[in-house]
């Protein structure tokens, strides 16, 4: 049975997509959009964290609180959109580690093919959230976490903003056991390799590059 594909269904992140989808949408704003939607993702990727009690002391009386247990949390960006959700995490979790993968796809084979690799080395003990704004052909993720599964991590999610039903198919049928996190699940994939509706290509509407 396949790992879970949670879709955040709050109603401030489906406004913040719907401003993101659209052509007219300015580079600043998709920009800020994407870190506010990130930031929103990263509360339910986040949830299942373990905590321990810690006993304080307040300004009126001593109490037993809860703090997170463990090693900090590993985001990893899958360059180089997944750059723009690291940054919305960073908000929410800003002691968190940071890694980077870089892949691109062979214009022959169309696989992905991995150019850049800089993860923290102890990925022992803690929890990996994989960071790609689009689950189109799925190809990427599923190389990068192959790649991020050799060091052992405690727990995998990928977290993205926008999916569709292939991308979600093949990255299950790589990663059985890995959730995903996502604002939406749309239509379809087209044979450009483009999520329909979705947002067009997140990279350059991120970084301004076309």
């Amino acid at each position: 049975m396949a790992a879970s594909v949670v879709v955040v269904d709050h109603p401030l992140v489906k406004h913040k997509l719907t401003l993101m989808r659209r052509t007219d949408t300015s580079t600043a704003n998709f920009r800020r959009l994407l870190a506010e939607i990130s930031l929103l993702l990263g509360y339910e990727a986040t949830r299942d964290l373990k905590l321990r009690d810690e006993p304080i002391e307040t300004p009126v009386a001593p109490m037993v609180g809860a703090a997170l247990d463990g090693k900090k949390i590993v985001l990893v960006g899958i360059l180089r959109a997944g750059l723009g959700i690291v940054d919305g995490m960073l908000q929410l979790m800003p002691n968190a580690r940071i890694g980077h993968v870089g892949m691109y796809r062979d214009p022959k084979t169309l696989e992905p093919v991995e150019y850049f690799y800089k993860v923290p080395t102890d990925l022992q003990d803690r929890d990996v959230l994989v960071c790609d704004p689009m689950l189109a052909t799925g190809n990427s993720a599923v190389a990068a976490v192959s790649r991020i599964k050799k060091g052992s991590p405690a727990s995998l999610k990928l977290v993205c903003l926008v999916a569709c039903p292939e991308g979600v198919a093949a990255f299950q049928k790589g990663h059985p056991d890995v959730p995903i996190v996502t604002a939406a699940v749309d239509e379809r994939l087209n044979d450009h390799g483009y999520i329909v509706p979705g947002l067009g290509d997140a990279g350059d509407r991120l970084f301004g590059t076309k």
